[in-house]
């Protein structure tokens, strides 16, 4: 099984590269397959690529729930 986390684009970096902020840590992704994404877009982030621009609600909830999974594995 796969997972794609949620990120926001902090700075296009150009050559299909991106800065994005994943719960407080910078990474660096590639645009590659989502060419329209601009500074400030949430994105779903797997194996290091941006898969496809989603809703920043979405993001966020998605967020929260991630950060409750880990607490509770704790």
């Amino acid at each position: 099984m796969c997972l794609g986390v949620p990120g926001r684009v902090v700075e296009l970096l150009g050559q299909d590269l991106a800065r994005a902020d994943v719960s407080g840590n910078q990474v660096q992704i590639s645009t590659r397959l989502t060419p329209e994404v601009q500074a400030g877009d949430y994105v779903l982030i797997h194996a290091g690529f941006a898969m496809e621009i989603i809703d920043e609600e979405w993001a966020r909830e998605t967020l929260a729930l991630l950060k409750e999974l880990e607490q509770h594995a704790r």
